[in-house]
């Protein structure tokens, strides 16, 4: 909830800063411009897979890097990370984790993803842009137990695969507040695991 809280307070103080400016420049992002974008992220895992009978909700934290290219497309690279609550109280051995002759608790999983991103954009000459997005790349996941320890799950790092869609609303200069959901299914131990998730935050285009 934290990453989520300073991205709305983020883009609340560009509104604000914008509302008050006599005259507001936009300066729409062209094609050979990088943007860097930070969003918080909300969301979970469906109970349907083999993580999610687990872990369900949390937040996190998403750095993406944007390419503009020409056609209204783009390329990019993303690292994301968020940690999800555990849904009950489980123990090792029921999912995707190592058994303990402890039985330790398993409160948490964190998740992280890095990889590829390519867009299509719509309405580029416009204030607010809309795009839909389709992502993959490596997953790396651990849980966390009662006494604080990580736990990796039997058959390592996995794969990522998403597809989602979103919208760029400039506000002042190259800055634009970016907001966007995502399905990504997690491939890991051969079988799919299901999130859905949420952002919001501030993207940036420099200028050349």
């Amino acid at each position: 909830m934290k990453g989520i809280r300073a991205a709305a307070v983020l883009a609340g103080v560009v509104l604000l800063g914008a509302a008050q400016a006599h005259a507001v420049t936009i300066v729409l992002p062209r094609a050979g411009q990088v943007g860097v974008a930070v969003q918080g992220e909300y969301g979970g895992l469906a109970s349907s897979g083999e993580l999610g009978q687990e872990f369900g909700l949390g937040a996190g934290l998403a750095v993406h890097m944007v390419y503009r290219m020409r056609y209204d497309r783009a390329i990019g690279l993303s690292f994301e990370t968020r940690r999800l609550d555990a849904r009950g109280a489980g123990e090792f051995g029921q999912t995707a984790f190592p058994a303990s002759p402890d039985s330790l608790v398993r409160t948490a999983l964190t998740l992280q993803t890095f990889g590829g991103d390519i867009y299509q954009f719509f309405g580029t000459r416009s204030r607010t842009q809309g795009y839909l997005s389709a992502s993959a790349g490596l997953a790396k996941i651990n849980s966390w137990v009662a006494n604080g320890d990580p736990v990796y799950p039997l058959a390592g790092d996995g794969l990522y695969l998403g597809v989602g869609g979103g919208a760029e609303r400039f506000v002042y200069r190259s800055w634009a507040i970016d907001g966007s959901a995502r399905y990504t299914a997690i491939l890991l131990d051969g079988s799919a695991n299901h999130e859905l998730q949420l952002s919001l935050g501030m993207i940036f285009y420099a200028a050349y």
